[in-house]
C-alpha cells in the first residue's frame, strides 16, 4: 500500500473541494480492500450515486467517502456531509452505507478510519443552518456527523498515523461489530449511547454506579423514558451476551 495521491490527476482542477474529492477516491480505489469481507479491493460507483460512492462486489456493501486536510491529521470531531434530510433518509434505511474517513496532509494518507454502517443514528447527524435567501441553492439544509458520539469500537483504524494495521485485525474488529446490528433504531441507539459512555469510563474494570452517572445526559437523548437506570441495567446485559463486556462480581464489570 502507498500513502501518497496521484498529483498528476488534479492537474484540470482548480477547486480545492474537487481536488480533494479526486485524490482521495482515486487512491481508495487503488488501495484499499473491503473491511467487511476481505476482498482485495473495493469498486467506484458513479458520480452522484444516491447509496454511496464504493461498493464491494463480493459481499454487496456500500460505502461513502469523507475526507479533510489536516496538517496534524487528527480525526475531527465533526465531518462534514451532504443535504440533511438525503442524510437522514440514508441512514434510516436498510442501504445504508459505511463510511470511511480519511486525514491527510501534503497529499499522502495520514488516518484512514472505517465506522460500520449500524454505529449510524439519526441523533449523531447535526443539522447546519439553512443557505440564506441570496444564495445560488437558497434554503438548501447541509449536515455534519458527531463522531465523537461513537464508541470507540465504531472507529476502526486501516492506517493510524501511517502505519497500515494488520488486514486480520481489521477485519475481526469489524465482524465483531456485527453483533450491534438491529433494525430498530430506538434500539441501536440505547446499546450504541451506552457503550459510548462505558467508554469514557477510564478504567478497565468499572461498577454499575459509574454508568448511572450518566443518567441525567442519557435522559436528555431519551426524553421519553421515565425508568432511565433500569434501562442501562438491560443495555449492560445486551452488551455482555454481545462479548463486549463480561459480568465479574454483582454491580461489576470488564471491558472486554
Amino acid at each position: 500500500m502507498t500513502f501518497d495521491f496521484n498529483r498528476e490527476l488534479a492537474r484540470q482542477y482548480h477547486s480545492r473541494s474537487q481536488i480533494s474529492r479526486v485524490l482521495t477516491e482515486d487512491w481508495l480505489e487503488r488501495n484499499v480492500f473491503c473491511p467487511v469481507c476481505g476482498a482485495p479491493y473495493i469498486n467506484r460507483y458513479k458520480n452522484n450515486h444516491p447509496v454511496g460512492d464504493f461498493y464491494c462486489e463480493q459481499c454487496a456493501s456500500d460505502f461513502e467517502l469523507k475526507s479533510k486536510e489536516n496538517s496534524s491529521g487528527r480525526l475531527s470531531n465533526t465531518i462534514t456531509d451532504g443535504e440533511y434530510g438525503t442524510m437522514i433518509e440514508r441512514i434510516t434505511s436498510f442501504r445504508n452505507p459505511n463510511f470511511f474517513f480519511i486525514t491527510y496532509t501534503d497529499y499522502s494518507v495520514i488516518n484512514l478510519v472505517v465506522i460500520p454502517n449500524h454505529f449510524f443514528t439519526p441523533e449523531i447527524i447535526i443539522k447546519r443552518k439553512p443557505l440564506g435567501p441570496n444564495a445560488r441553492r437558497a434554503g438548501w439544509t447541509g449536515c455534519t456527523i458527531d463522531i465523537s458520539s461513537i464508541p470507540e469500537s465504531g472507529k476502526i483504524f486501516m492506517i493510524k498515523n501511517r502505519v497500515e494495521i494488520n488486514r486480520d485485525t481489521v477485519l475481526s474488529l469489524y465482524a465483531k461489530t456485527k453483533a450491534l446490528r438491529t433494525e430498530s433504531l430506538e434500539c441501536r441507539g440505547w446499546l450504541l449511547d451506552t457503550l459510548a459512555c462505558i467508554d469514557r469510563i477510564r478504567e478497565k474494570d468499572f461498577s454499575l454506579n459509574q454508568v448511572y452517572e450518566f443518567e441525567r445526559e442519557l435522559k436528555k437523548k431519551h426524553p421519553d423514558n421515565n425508568f432511565i437506570k433500569d434501562k442501562i441495567r438491560q443495555q449492560l446485559q445486551v452488551l455482555r451476551d454481545k462479548n463486549f463486556i463480561e459480568f465479574i462480581a454483582p454491580g461489576r464489570y470488564r471491558k472486554l
